[in-house]
């Protein structure tokens, strides 16, 4: 039967060509946008997935920050211990030399003169070096930072999240009175002071090492979170990322889905006019 009123064919060919228009739509913002999942209306499951993904990517971009603060702060305390060793070292070498009978008085004298130069030089040293206002050397300061991923976990609790990083206070530990320098002024004097400068030596040495240790810690740390982050940046990708080479095939064939369709919405349009010629 056919109608001047209703015209299946059009609502038919209609409906089809509003279909493709939408499917070739949503192609060309995956194409422009370079995702499947933009919005939640996507896909709002895994659109829901990825955004709690997304969170803890800036997670770890904090945590990054955090190590990388905390690795400068260690970093520049274990330079200056290291300092600290090297001229202790010069400093033993000097009063090595002032155990033996064969230096005269005025050698000795010069001799003091560079050691309690020396000694100036690590205090100064000790006392200067600071980073964010943090002195590891000389306070002994203690910090504490978030260095992993915080699921729940109490701020106290320092299992696996949180990294405390102690100082070290190299003035208490090598035991050296800065102020009144060493005493070589004998053999004898001068052994007591090898002996003092044995310790300190000894104790900087240990310093320095721990530092380092702290150090060598959170650079793996800061290995293991930038590789986590990549992860989770990969994992969201393969979820709400476009496959550009699909894309791009089914754009070509929905528009020709799109040009066919147009022509059959026009053939069904004219099927009205067919029936002029029943009249004539």
């Amino acid at each position: 039967m056919s109608s001047i009123l209703t015209n299946n064919s059009a609502i038919v060919a209609l409906q089809t060509l509003k279909s493709i228009n939408s499917n070739l739509s949503k192609t060309q913002n995956e194409i422009s946008t370079g995702k499947s999942i933009a919005t939640a209306k996507d896909n709002a499951a895994i659109w829901g997935v990825s955004k709690v993904m997304e969170g803890e990517v800036a997670a770890f971009k904090t945590i990054q920050s955090n190590l990388n603060a905390a690795g400068a702060v260690v970093s520049t305390a274990r330079v200056g211990a290291e300092d600290v060793v090297n001229s202790l070292s010069d400093i033993k070498k000097l009063v090595s030399g002032a155990t033996s009978d064969l230096m005269d008085e005025g050698a000795r004298e010069k001799t003091t003169q560079e050691i309690n130069r020396k000694l100036e030089q690590i205090k100064s040293t000790i006392d200067t070096t600071q980073m964010n206002g943090v002195n590891m050397l000389s306070n002994g300061d203690t910090f504490k930072f978030l260095g992993g991923a915080n699921h729940g976990v109490e701020v106290g609790d320092d299992t696996g999240h949180y990294i405390t990083v102690a100082g070290v206070n190299l003035i208490d530990e090598m035991g050296l009175d800065f102020d009144a320098g060493l005493d070589i002024s004998d053999t004898a004097k001068a052994a007591e002071a090898m002996k003092a400068i044995d310790d300190a030596l000894n104790a900087a040495i240990v310093g320095a090492a721990t530092l380092g240790s702290t150090g060598k810690r959170i650079e793996d740390q800061s290995k293991l979170v930038s590789q986590m982050a990549d992860s989770l940046n990969v994992g969201i990708g393969a979820l709400v990322d476009a496959d550009m080479e699909e894309a791009s095939a089914r754009l070509q064939a929905l528009q020709t889905q799109q040009q066919l369709g147009i022509q059959a919405l026009s053939i069904a349009n004219q099927a009205p006019q067919s029936i002029l010629s029943l009249f004539r």
